[in-house]
């Protein structure tokens, strides 16, 4: 296997990488601190490490997402898993270098452009599989299409993150209208509700709701498993583009079966992504 994965220095990405590297040819970290993917490296077997090959991008900066796809094609011919790992919940409204909302930007907008500039590579492979972490705060999902960098709206951190978990599961039903018939597998997932520092990125209810649930939540290594799944199993044809939990297929919410939506948000994706696609 030949895995690239978003995320993979701490929680669910580094539990997922340790778990799948020793199946693997090569694994790509795909990373924005190199001190932290170097520690990652570094915590792994002696036999273990030459696999590990880190490969900076910053998911909030178009331009480093293209320059991580040009290294990536210089290190491997093809791609079998891509697990798109990364994400994050953000307190106050930040914009980034090209002018997106961060939420958007790193959970969806970067995403959707790095698994596009890797179809080619995930082509060659004969299996190819793309994995969506997503959540079932997508159920809380309410996307103005008019206004998803909340240019017009005030921003809530909590909305923010819950359309763009919404966003997460269309888009891999869009990869499977697109790819499906070509061999594509492509997945979404919740990982279940992870003990780690990600509610304290938010404020007022939220934080609270965070803090009380705290002595109910999973390890980061629990909450790895559905991905490891996704990743080692044969997938049934007939699941492709689901939406799993627990390792099994989930009904996901109304928002996230409508064709109308995701082909929507895919054409306003692209039209952002226009000037790197």
């Amino acid at each position: 296997m030949i895995l690239a994965i978003t995320g993979p220095t701490s929680g669910i990405g580094s539990e997922t990488l340790k778990a799948l590297i020793p199946d693997c040819e090569k694994a790509l970290i795909l990373a924005r601190n190199p001190k932290k993917a170097k520690t990652l490296i570094e915590t792994l077997s002696s036999d273990l490490q030459p696999k590990a090959i880190f490969i900076p991008i910053d998911l909030a900066d178009m331009d480093s997402v293209t320059k991580a796809v040009g290294l990536i094609q210089k290190e491997v011919a093809n791609i079998d898993v891509l697990i798109n790992n990364a994400g994050g919940i953000f307190q106050n409204k930040e914009v980034t270098v090209d002018d997106f909302e961060l939420t958007y930007a790193v959970n969806h907008l970067g995403h959707f452009l790095l698994t596009n500039l890797l179809m080619p590579l995930l082509q060659k492979s004969k299996s190819p599989k793309v994995i969506n972490v997503s959540s079932e705060a997508h159920r809380a999902a309410r996307p103005d299409f008019n206004d998803l960098q909340y240019k017009k709206k005030d921003y809530s951190s909590f909305n923010a993150y819950a359309n763009v978990k919404l966003f997460n599961i269309l888009f891999t039903k869009s990869l499977v209208d697109r790819y499906g018939d070509q061999g594509l597998g492509t997945y979404a997932l919740h990982p279940g509700v992870v003990k780690s520092n990600f509610g304290m990125d938010t404020s007022g209810v939220f934080k609270l709701l965070w803090k009380l649930a705290t002595p109910f939540m999973i390890t980061p290594k629990q909450g790895a498993k559905t991905s490891i799944f996704l990743a080692k199993t044969k997938i049934n044809k007939s699941l492709n583009g689901y939406y799993f939990k627990k390792s099994k297929p989930k009904k996901p919410s109304s928002q996230a079966s409508s064709k109308k939506l995701r082909d929507r948000l895919w054409e306003v994706s692209e039209k952002s992504l226009a000037k790197w696609m």
